[in-house]
């Protein structure tokens, strides 16, 4: 039988306490004795955040999956085992939202000391990944979203390794544009403390919608081969955000 989602009312704010208990305690017992708290403190929260919000994401692009679930909008918790040997759970919970695995996609990530929120760019070639070419092909049209939709200075830039490393704080595309060519997987993005209580409230949703979609353009470039053409579309329908 499925469990209701309820509307979004914030986030539980023993999520942060979750992931620090379970970074000492990384084990299966520890966590069958805490399933139950992981459901309603991260899982049902997570899922209630995606339902909300997902309206939104389809009026971007409904090629953007908005299923409240696992493997589409949810991170599992648990590591697949096959391929890694040692503590089986991730200390961290992710909700993202791509057309597929490794698309580039937007996210809202948390771990023990708070939340980030912002723009993957996967700039790897592949069928339907555009945006190592078009930062080639489109660089002054790049440069012109930074500045229309007052975008530099507002996230930070980080490369995503085995673990994401800081690039450039407060990004400007007029002196470091040039630091998007440094990887293929490029984050760009925001803290959220967690004792900023914005995160404990349902006025989560049009704060996020707000900054998501002022990076739509750059996702524009991530995910077609005539960004340009969506842009124009989104500004038809949208306007640019302020």
């Amino acid at each position: 039988m499925s469990v209701a989602i309820p509307p979004f009312v914030g986030f539980n704010r023993d999520i942060f306490l979750f992931l620090g208990e379970l970074e000492k305690n990384n084990n299966t017992k520890w966590f069958a004795k805490n399933r139950e708290r992981y459901r309603e403190s991260i899982v049902l929260p997570a899922k209630s955040f995606v339902t909300s919000i997902g309206q939104f994401f389809t009026q971007l692009n409904p090629a953007i999956r908005t299923e409240p679930m696992f493997n589409k909008t949810l991170m599992r918790i648990n590591k697949d085992m096959r391929f890694v040997k040692d503590a089986p759970y991730k200390t961290y919970f992710l909700i993202h939202f791509g057309r597929f695995k490794m698309d580039s996609e937007f996210y809202l990530y948390f771990d023990k000391t708070g939340a980030d929120y912002g723009i993957f760019l996967n700039g790897e070639d592949g069928d339907d990944l555009y945006f190592s070419q078009n930062l080639e092909k489109f660089p002054r049209e790049i440069l012109k979203i930074f500045h229309s939709y007052k975008l530099s200075s507002r996230f930070n830039l980080h490369e995503l390794k085995k673990e994401p490393q800081l690039v450039q704080k407060n990004f400007n595309a007029d002196k470091h544009f040039e630091l998007l060519k440094k990887g293929n997987y490029l984050l760009f993005e925001k803290e959220i403390s967690h004792q900023n209580k914005l995160l404990y409230s349902p006025d989560l949703i049009p704060k996020l919608i707000k900054n998501y979609a002022s990076l739509y353009p750059l996702y524009c470039f991530a995910i077609s081969p005539d960004p340009l053409k969506l842009i124009d579309k989104f500004e038809e329908s949208l306007g640019v955000p302020v």
